[in-house]
């Protein structure tokens, strides 16, 4: 209850703020009119086109940086010469935000969905591949001589040792990469897109349409909520003992 109370009760705030004019309606407007632009564009067929593109490329571009992620992380945790050979290039590379290489993706992929698919992947997959690797390196190492001595092979050590033992810390990369594929996608919309809630939010901004901006925005953060929770969900069903 205390949970489903916070966000009504903010949003109830708002709407006294704003219908009181203690904060100006040109830049707040109240919940209320907001919900009925939504519905507004719900009607009209817009949203659904917005929504739909924004969702096919953050599921697209997270599967294309997850389960790389997975794999090499996987690798770079249970065998060290791996782990020197890339450990480098992904320290290298992961202080450099995926925005910021955005232009040089846009000129190789073009401005369709394959750029902004590759720019939330590129995002996407240092945290799970780092959290992947770590999750692997601090498995008890009895684990692994017990499955040696009992003549386990490499897919078993990948499998049954490596990759159940890595899950507590890798979800926690997967957690963390699907907020990272919401902040991400925004941005790339923001930059050579013609359609997404990203486009939605700077046009409407560009134009001062600022309940539909809003509208934009509260979308973004409702599916990153809605992905939180169903990653818990998959987290709790994965491990019970947690």
């Amino acid at each position: 209850m205390l949970t489903i109370a916070s966000p009504i009760f903010l949003l109830l705030l708002w709407e006294f703020l704003s219908r009181t004019g203690m904060i100006d309606i040109r830049f707040f407007p109240p919940p209320s009119a907001i919900v009925s632009t939504f519905f507004g564009m719900i009607s009209s067929g817009e949203m659904a086109g917005h929504i739909g593109v924004s969702l096919y490329r953050i599921f697209a571009g997270f599967l294309l940086g997850v389960i790389p992620g997975i794999v090499i992380g996987l690798l770079m945790g249970l065998y060290s010469p791996i782990r020197h050979f890339v450990s480098p290039i992904v320290m290298a590379l992961m202080p450099i935000p995926t925005l910021a290489l955005l232009p040089i993706i846009i000129i190789l992929f073009g401005i369709g969905d394959l750029s902004k698919v590759i720019t939330i992947a590129g995002s996407v997959f240092f945290p799970v591949v780092i959290n992947t690797a770590a999750g692997v390196i601090n498995i008890d190492s009895i684990y692994l001589d017990v499955a040696k001595n009992y003549g386990a092979g490499k897919m078993d050590f990948f499998m049954k040792i490596a990759l159940p033992g890595a899950m507590p810390v890798m979800l926690e990369g997967i957690q963390m990469g699907q907020a990272i594929a919401l902040l991400t996608i925004v941005a790339a919309e923001m930059m050579g897109a013609t359609s997404g809630i990203g486009y939605l939010i700077w046009v409407s901004y560009k134009a001062f349409l600022l309940q539909e901006m809003y509208v934009g925005l509260i979308l973004i953060s409702f599916f990153g909520y809605l992905f939180s929770l169903l990653l818990r969900g998959i987290q709790k069903k994965m491990l019970p003992w947690r």
